[in-house]
């Protein structure tokens, strides 16, 4: 899953030959799971069409404020558009525009949102070699920037005029790059390592047979999307599960008992900024797995169990800097038994869930959270989607390590 995934995108285009250039950023954007609304000024439709914008994009292209061949009399507000986007490109941006964008000018839509706009603003040049050497261009660049605009550098290359120099538009998959690095290096976990756990464990009795649960991992699975996308360097440790990884940054280990995760938790621990046990980890295990499957017999089967290693806990013993959260499953007491498992274990933060509340706990897409931290402050969350969970999990954890 891209840091692009679920953003609202503003695309302004502007008249410049680049223009074709920004059917393939649309699509771009489109796959990585990003929404795209495109602007364009009334001049770029003579180098790319409406029709070919509106299609990549699944959304109605605006070039006016007010379509007066429509009977509706519908109007295109620049001041919606600006607050809908969480980030804009302009993508070409012309000498023209620039000049604009830089005294404020708002004679057409894209202009008049831009100015509008509450989001980060990127903006790609694109113009001839000389255009882009004039003292102009570049005082417009460094006031853009001064603006808290971020500048998308242009390529060298055969420019449209014949030469070859500075002012190509860079292309799309490297605008793509250069986004997502940007938003990347100033999420607010840049440079954090985040250990994850999550699923099911299964405890062998024979080579056919174990013990097990019905978690189907998803909790944990949304939490390291969730924290991938907030720049987050992450390690998943998960159980058995037909879950797939949706960011291909996250590093994924695959283990199978209490005792391959308690291995894989020892071995990545003391390198995390903060580590969240969201797995479901069978607390007992048979003290002897048969070598061949037990045949099925008439009579009564017992099976000897033995405690599994208490991951959590042995993860509070030696934690450091560690900003440790837990997962708390119950059916009654719910709050106290979570309370004295924060404590018990030496947690900065845990999760209750409560088995009572339907659409909470195992296999479900969503979940109900009551969030305790170590000060027994209580925070109640409403019934959302797990990924809405995994957003409000670490807001709450971005919060208290910047208390």
């Amino acid at each position: 899953m891209s840091v692009l995934s679920g953003k609202n995108i503003l695309l302004g285009v502007t008249a410049g030959i680049a223009a074709y250039k920004t059917a393939y950023l649309v699509r771009h954007f489109i796959k990585k799971g990003a929404n795209v609304q495109v602007v364009m000024t009334p001049a770029s439709k003579d180098f790319i069409t409406p029709l070919t914008l509106s299609t990549l994009s699944k959304n109605p292209v605006y070039s006016t404020f007010f379509d007066k061949e429509e009977e509706s009399g519908l109007w295109h507000s620049h001041v919606d558009m600006g607050l809908w986007a969480d980030l804009m490109v302009i993508a070409p941006a012309t000498a023209n525009t620039m000049s604009k964008m830089v005294k404020g000018n708002a004679d057409n839509l894209l202009l008049a949102t831009y100015l509008s706009a509450k989001c980060p603003v990127f903006f790609a040049p694109a113009m001839d070699l000389d255009m882009f050497k004039h003292p102009s261009t570049g005082l417009n660049i460094e006031e853009l920037q001064a603006y808290g605009n971020i500048f998308i550098p242009p390529a060298s290359g055969e420019l449209a005029s014949g030469l070859f120099g500075e002012g190509r538009m860079a292309e799309p998959e490297d605008i793509m790059s250069f986004i997502e690095d940007h938003l990347i290096k100033n999420s607010p976990f840049y440079g954090k390592k985040v250990m994850i756990t999550a699923g099911p464990t299964y405890e062998a009795i024979d080579p056919v047979r174990f013990i097990g649960n019905h978690s189907s991992g998803k909790m944990g699975f949304a939490l390291a999307n969730e924290a991938a996308k907030l720049g987050a360097e992450v390690t998943l440790i998960t159980g058995p599960t037909s879950l797939t990884t949706l960011n291909s940054s996250v590093k994924r280990i695959n283990v199978v008992s209490a005792e391959d995760m308690y291995n894989a938790v020892h071995q990545n621990f003391n390198d995390s900024d903060i580590a969240i046990f969201a797995a479901a980890v069978a607390d007992y295990r048979p003290k002897s797995v048969a070598g061949q499957k037990i045949k099925k017999k008439d009579t009564v089967l017992n099976i000897d169990l033995e405690p599994t290693p208490d991951i959590l806990a042995s993860a509070g013993k030696i934690k450091e800097q560690q900003f440790l959260v837990g997962f708390a499953l119950e059916t009654n007491d719910e709050l106290e038994n979570a309370k004295g498992k924060l404590k018990r274990k030496n947690l900065d933060l845990i999760v209750l869930n409560s088995l009572k509340d339907k659409g909470a706990g195992f296999k479900t897409d969503t979940n109900k959270i009551t969030l305790i931290d170590k000060e027994e402050q209580v925070q109640e969350f409403s019934m959302k989607s797990k990924e809405e969970v995994a957003a409000d999990i670490f807001n709450v954890i971005l919060k208290k390590n910047n208390a």
